[in-house]
This record gives structure tokens, C-alpha cells and sequence, in this order.
């Protein structure tokens, strides 16, 4: 993926959060689905703004940005703990 499709991929999993919420507000999704699949997007986006970030640092410093590859949710999710 190079720069351009990871942040197509990011406005989408955005504008899926915003549906989500807008079909939990008109009573379409419950709170328990909302929230799964919230969790899921909210997981796809730590991913992508992760490989958006080493694809910039490897371009800065001078390494191909087409060979980092996006990490596991667990390793992304991971980073803080």
C-alpha cells in the first residue's frame, strides 16, 4: 500500500465510525454492535496511522517506504503497555 491507499483506507474507517454512530443514534445497530465493531475500526486505524508513520520515517531517512509492512492489531494495539 503507498501513502495515497493508507489514507484512503483511513478517511473510510472514519466515515464507517460515523455511520456506526449515526445508525446507533436511529436505533439500526445496538450499543453492543456498535461497540464490537467500533473496536474493530478503532483497531484498523492504530494500524494504518502506524504504517502511514514508518512509511514517512523510512522515506525521511532514506530507506524504501515500500517495504514496511502494516503490524498485527496485537503488536499495534501493544505499544502503550
Amino acid at each position: 500500500m503507498d501513502d495515497k491507499e493508507v489514507l484512503g483506507r483511513i478517511h473510510g474507517l472514519v466515515d464507517e465510525e460515523h455511520q456506526l454512530r449515526t445508525q446507533l443514534a436511529e436505533g439500526k445497530l445496538t450499543a453492543d454492535e456498535e461497540h464490537a465493531r467500533l473496536k474493530d475500526v478503532e483497531v484498523a486505524l492504530d494500524q494504518c496511522w502506524d504504517l502511514l508513520r514508518r512509511r514517512r520515517a523510512a522515506r525521511e531517512f532514506g530507506t524504501d517506504p515500500d517495504e514496511q509492512q502494516a503490524h498485527s492489531a496485537g503488536e499495534v494495539e501493544g505499544y502503550l503497555q
